[in-house]
């Protein structure tokens, strides 16, 4: 299944296969890394800038800039950097600004290199849209979509647990997200947790944060890299072995029970704040038997599919595309459900202008 919806605004396209990696700093200021080439005018891949700008030019052209800008106020922190919520001075419209300081670290920097590409070439409506990349300074920066009403984590703090048919509602549409990244991009998420997963007031469910996330060459899409938050880890990944596409179904059905019980799955609802160690949790997802949807609270549809996603064998799980079609996703598609009345009613989690 294709999840395409062209976007007007992107200034790029991304190769299909992946260039050898050689990284600098031109005198310039421009970060040149394979091919691509960033700097404070933009961003661009070295084979669309010599098709479209003179032999001699040394500037890349961009009508949209940093200091069209303006900060409202700091929306997120993170290891992967600041987000802000900013305004263009002169259109009005929001945006997510993402604010990464260069890191000298080979993976790192990769990493870094990986968000940029993914983002830049996205062209799903349930991956975050990234308008513009800039580097500056010593920092990379991204221009964001703004989703207005956080994320999915913000969402559970207020209504404490969400009912399955707006459940099947997000899954859906994350899932859409995960067929795209596996199937298209051959991209592996590594940090599907609820604070990735934003919202915005339409019920828009999208994945955002790929600085965790990498390209991968090879078709079976295996990864022994130990990257993201260990508490919604596999056990082959918190193990440190090889890991699939696979690995991203265990987290989405850790999520989704988090999101129907009210707290995550592997503590009880009184060790809520300090939360199992990084050993305890080790510990219960290598040895103990996976956690389930208490039969007697949820549908057997919902209990099935939390089922499909949280099994210990990575062979075990359902794909991303598998689940689109499964019965807890169908039960709800002619219901007419709609996320957006849910999200609207809530706080803002920041004062977002209308």
């Amino acid at each position: 299944m294709k999840c395409k919806k062209p976007l007007t605004q992107l200034k790029v396209s991304v190769p299909a296969q992946e260039t050898p990696i050689i990284s600098f700093l031109t005198a310039s200021g421009t970060f040149h890394d394979g091919d691509l080439l960033l700097n404070q005018k933009g961003l661009r891949l070295i084979s669309e800038y010599k098709e479209t700008r003179p032999s001699d030019s040394k500037e890349l052209d961009f009508e949209f800039s940093l200091e069209d800008l303006e900060t409202i106020k700091v929306i997120g922190k993170g290891s992967g950097g600041v987000v802000q919520l900013v305004r263009h001075k002169w259109v009005g419209t929001f945006f997510a600004l993402k604010v990464i300081q260069m890191n000298i670290q080979e993976e790192i920097r990769k990493q870094i290199v990986q968000e940029l590409k993914i983002n830049q070439g996205s062209q799903c409506p349930h991956v975050v849209v990234c308008h513009h990349s800039f580097y500056h300074n010593g920092a990379f920066s991204l221009v964001l979509e703004y989703m207005d009403r956080g994320s999915l984590a913000d969402v559970v703090k207020q209504v404490k647990t969400i009912l399955e048919p707006y459940l099947a509602v997000v899954c859906k549409q994350v899932l859409q997200g995960l067929v795209y990244l596996h199937n298209e991009r051959h991209v592996i998420h590594r940090d599907i947790k609820p604070s990735n997963l934003l919202v915005n007031h339409k019920g828009e469910v999208k994945i955002t944060d790929f600085g965790v996330s990498a390209m991968l060459a090879s078709s079976m899409g295996q990864r022994d890299t130990f990257v993201g938050t260990y508490n919604y880890m596999s056990p082959e990944r918190i193990k440190g072995s090889t890991y699939d596409y696979s690995s991203d179904i265990w987290s989405l059905g850790l999520v989704v029970l988090e999101c129907a019980i009210g707290h995550f799955p592997y503590m009880q609802c009184e060790d809520q704040e300090s939360g199992p160690s990084f050993y305890e949790l080790l510990e219960a997802i290598v040895d103990r038997p996976p956690p389930s949807a208490p039969a007697d609270q949820f549908s057997p549809e919902f209990c099935a599919f939390v089922s499909a996603c949280i099994q210990k064998d990575p062979q075990d799980r359902a794909s991303s595309l598998d689940l689109l079609s499964h019965p807890f996703i169908k039960k709800f598609e002619d219901k007419d459900i709609d996320l957006g009345i849910l999200v609207s009613s809530l706080e803002a989690p920041v004062n977002y202008p209308r």
